[in-house]
């Protein structure tokens, strides 16, 4: 008889949607948790995400107890988000804040932080009417579809996120930083290799230079891995942009990337990294009680537009060293 910790999962491959595995309704979600939680995890070594259909979860506390059985060691605080986030409980939050209407396109959770996660959990607790897919798509596939001349700038430079925080728009300081005072808010750019300049007006603009190639953690595998795209002035709806740009100026938007050597990203790259991660995402519409499972490194994610109420829990785990994962000295 094969035992719990030795089982494997029947989970199914469809072209065109990330890896399912279908539990029978009437499972306790957490006892399912506990008896399945290695073969999931070994599935998702496998595959790099799992999306587990059937398992009914239905609210914050049930989805904390699932998450606490699937990672033992325990979940990460939310730093450096780039908008807010309701918390729930140990580490459970909503997902970020960001309009219904506006895609969130593909990117590794905080792959802009010194310290990311290796794991990211999602639960589905109200599905949308329409749309709000979490798509996937895996990063050494991105990486062999990109140009090998972008990709070895990328390596050779890395890759440069700029943040302006104000009162206005996005995450303050205090959310991000989770510090209110100048002082510690220093503290905390200086141990996690954040450049930092406070304006006159009290605004704080940083910078901070990250690799945008790393290997995985376990496999070695090389993988396109940053918020390039995402977090680039040309992914800002147009409308938004210009209204951003005329009320703080090109060099106070909220967030903007750049080369790592702080010269401007064209408006062609930002389309070209967006229509590759289309040609590779993998989605599936979400349905209330569905759990996923997405390793950070190896696959990215994102969440497209939506119409109706959504609400989907966030988890995030197994925090990893970005400069630990790069793949050549110069990539820093």
């Amino acid at each position: 008889m094969t035992s719990p910790s030795t089982r494997t999962l029947d989970v199914e491959r469809h072209a065109g949607r990330p890896p399912m595995l279908n539990v029978e309704n009437g499972h306790d979600p957490a006892r399912w948790a506990e008896q399945n939680s290695e073969a999931l995890r070994m599935a998702v070594a496998e595959h790099g995400a799992v999306l587990v259909r059937g398992l009914g979860l239905r609210d914050p506390a049930e989805v904390a107890e699932v998450y606490r059985l699937l990672v033992p060691g325990g979940l990460m605080p939310d730093r450096e988000a780039f908008a807010a986030r309701q918390p729930y409980l140990d580490g459970v939050y909503s997902s970020l804040k960001w309009p219904a209407n506006q895609p969130m396109c593909m990117h590794h959770e905080l792959s802009y932080a010194l310290e990311f996660p290796g794991l990211m959990l999602f639960a589905c607790l109200q599905a949308p009417t329409t749309g709000g897919v979490t798509g996937v798509a895996d990063a050494r596939a991105v990486l062999d579809a990109l140009p090998a001349e972008l990709v070895q700038r990328f390596e050779n430079e890395g890759w440069l996120l700029a943040r302006s925080y104000n009162e206005d728009i996005g995450a303050t300081y205090e959310e991000a930083f989770g510090v209110a005072d100048r002082a510690a808010v220093e503290e905390y750019c200086r141990a996690h290799a954040i450049e930092f300049e406070w304006q006159p007006d009290g605004e704080l603009r940083t910078r901070q230079r990250r690799p945008a190639i790393v290997r995985h953690p376990v496999t070695g595998e090389r993988c396109w891995f940053n918020q390039v795209a995402f977090l680039n002035e040309w992914t800002i709806a147009p409308e938004v942009r210009e209204y951003l740009v005329d009320v703080y100026g090109p060099d106070g938007l909220p967030f903007n990337t750049r080369f790592g050597n702080g010269e401007p990203i064209g408006e062609d790259i930002v389309a070209l990294l967006n229509d590759v991660y289309e040609r590779h995402t993998l989605r599936t519409p979400w349905e209330t009680g569905d759990l996923m499972l997405v390793d950070n490194v190896r696959m990215a994610h994102s969440r497209e537009a939506y119409e109706g109420p959504r609400e989907v829990l966030v988890g995030m785990a197994e925090p990893r060293n970005v400069f630990d994962l790069v793949t050549k000295d110069g990539a820093r």
